[in-house]
């Protein structure tokens, strides 16, 4: 298998093809015509694309690779600059990126990219737009709070905000609806499963669906909870370096967040849960570690739910590792 290096940025893309005396690079557009013109190049036995995730910026390359059934896979940009380090690259410029991620396809061999369904992607555009449109909605907010407290303030701004905070208020009502009735019509059953978890509701259970593909993506909860964020980092070196860190932090932010507010809630309904809280903080573990256990508890509940087509049970145990 030949790994070809992609280097992707807004207007186009440098790849990376193995040549006698190392890579040769050459540069395309990034639009439909430049990304054809590149697969023209490819051969579907022999060639194997890798390519950091850089966001909307490269799901035009990724899916036309894919419908054209040319092996693809997509990296973290962290493994990609935490290679480069080990490879002690001093030179940094989009041809350099484009090789030094060819080199990391051929030692590291990563795994190919499992293309989402569109319900996944139009679910995962909505999200993202309605967090966005969060942001905006809290910062208006925060706005028109701070005028209102002046003696003097300008009535026209005010009303202007307010009109701004109710059109936003209502854009996302309409999104959330939207992305609801896609979420129930696709993965019902599942969504069903998740929600009979005590502490999970529809929010985080449409979070987790969107994360994992609806549970395709992972083939265990501990993979699930790393790709999260919310598993323990540990150093051991010799006999004077024991250390137990804290979580990660790698993952979706949102997701993550929202499973340690889930986890309060199943420290009162949800057995298990309750069980290993209370067990942790009587060996003398912090509330917050605790937790973030509880967090990984409800992971690993769903997952077992998700992927076993049952409903949750107090004390149900998975048969995956």
């Amino acid at each position: 298998m030949v790994y070809i290096g992609i280097d992707i940025s807004k207007n186009n893309f440098v790849v990376a093809y193995p040549s006698t005396n190392g890579y040769s690079t050459k540069t395309f557009p990034n639009s439909t015509a430049g990304v054809r013109t590149f697969i023209a190049t490819l051969s579907v036995a022999e060639h194997h694309c890798v390519m950091e995730a850089t966001g909307n910026y490269c799901f035009l390359l990724l899916y036309l690779l894919h419908q054209s059934s040319i092996a693809v896979s997509l990296v973290n940009p962290k493994q990609i600059k935490h290679f480069a380090r080990m490879m002690m690259a001093v030179t940094k410029t989009d041809e350099k990126d484009a090789c030094m991620i060819a080199m990391y396809g051929e030692k590291m061999n990563p795994p190919i990219y499992k293309m989402p369904s569109q319900s996944i992607i139009l679910l995962k555009q909505k999200k993202t737009v309605i967090r966005q449109l969060r942001k905006q909605l809290v910062a208006s907010k925060n706005l028109r709070g701070s005028l209102i407290v002046l003696p003097y303030r300008d009535k026209a701004c005010v009303r202007t905000l307010d009109k701004t905070i109710d059109f936003r208020t209502k854009q996302i009502e309409q999104l959330e609806a939207e992305l609801a009735d896609i979420a129930s019509s696709e993965f019902d059953k599942q969504l069903k499963a998740l929600t009979s978890i005590k502490g999970i509701g529809i929010t985080l259970a449409t979070a987790l669906i969107l994360t994992t593909g609806g549970f395709t993506y992972f083939d265990n909860a501990k993979q699930l909870s790393r790709f999260i964020g919310i598993c323990p980092t540990y150093q051991q070196s010799g006999t004077s370096v024991n250390i137990k860190g804290h979580i990660n932090r790698n993952g979706d932010e949102h997701l993550r967040s929202l499973l340690y507010v889930a986890s309060w809630i199943a420290l009162r309904y949800n057995a298990s849960c309750r069980e290993c809280y209370l067990r942790l903080k009587a060996n003398g573990k912090p509330s917050k570690v605790a937790l973030i256990a509880v967090a990984n508890k409800l992971v690993r509940q769903a997952f077992a739910i998700a992927t076993t087509d049952s409903t949750y049970i107090d004390g149900f145990i998975s048969t995956k590792k």
